[in-house]
């Protein structure tokens, strides 16, 4: 697994807030994980924010004037919580196809999706990664890592007070949120979400699985000529853990069937 600081400018852009298990770190006693698991939903929330602005403090976030934020603005145009969590979204430039939402409803989008998805589809993917804040598996998630994590002392000792975390803590939180790792349960639900996402924004849920399609083409070298193909590591990134994505295309196909939408052309 990538670490959180060895190269900021390249290894910050291929994190999410749930990805690559790692189980190098291990707790010494059941009080500890008793502890962790003590943490509320908005301490958690409030240590990803620590990890999400450094994030975006290291990365290349593009600004209000660039054609991408100004597409993602007006995709994600009245948008803005999800159960009660605000969401705010920000764009990466970078040539990767991956997209990420985490607890405190910090989305973040890479140009590489914007450029090689529809606006359905890239909706459908931000749908699916939104899912898994409304449903609060990432909160889950976030805590079953950090039980295994190296700051894991540092935060449960502070108890209900928010610690305002060091450079070094926060690489430490970076790897326990990538050890977030999703089940095929969970994933299954979060596609489900991001479907029906599209459909109460309007949208032909059709996306979802034409969004897996391409992402499938893409992971296989399947990048158009003269266009320069994403890595098969950096596609496959956004849905490492997830279900099989044939499986995924088919399920999502027979449900657009099904709910009588018609497939687009592209």
């Amino acid at each position: 697994m990538k670490k959180f600081f060895a190269v900021l400018a390249t290894a910050m852009l291929t994190v999410s807030c749930g990805e690559s298990f790692n189980a190098g770190y291990l707790l010494s006693s059941g009080v500890k994980i008793a502890q962790a698991a003590s943490i509320t939903d908005e301490q958690m929330k409030a240590y990803v924010s620590q990890y999400v602005q450094q994030l975006d403090s290291q990365s290349p976030v593009l600004p209000e004037s660039s054609a991408y934020v100004k597409r993602v603005r007006n995709l994600t145009k009245g948008i803005t919580e999800v159960e009660g969590t605000p969401l705010n979204f920000k764009v990466y430039q970078t040539d990767d196809v991956n997209a990420f939402a985490c607890a405190d409803g910090s989305v973040r989008i890479y140009s590489g999706l914007l450029d090689r998805m529809t606006d359905d589809q890239v909706l459908g993917v931000v749908g699916h990664e939104i899912g898994h804040v409304a449903l609060k598996h990432s909160l889950k998630q976030y805590k079953a890592a950090l039980r295994n994590s190296a700051i894991r002392d540092a935060v449960v000792s502070t108890g209900g007070t928010i610690a305002v975390l060091t450079a070094s803590q926060l690489g430490d939180l970076g790897e326990a949120l990538m050890s977030a790792k999703y089940s095929r349960q969970q994933e299954n639900q979060a596609d489900d979400y991001g479907y029906q996402f599209l459909v109460d924004h309007g949208r032909n849920p059709w996306a979802m699985a034409m969004a897996f399609e391409k992402l499938l083409s893409l992971s296989n070298g399947g990048a158009s000529a003269g266009s320069q193909a994403a890595s098969s590591s950096a596609v496959s990134e956004i849905f490492s853990d997830h279900p099989a994505t044939e499986t995924r295309i088919q399920r999502m196909s027979q449900k657009a069937t099904a709910d009588g939408y018609k497939r687009p052309s592209k």
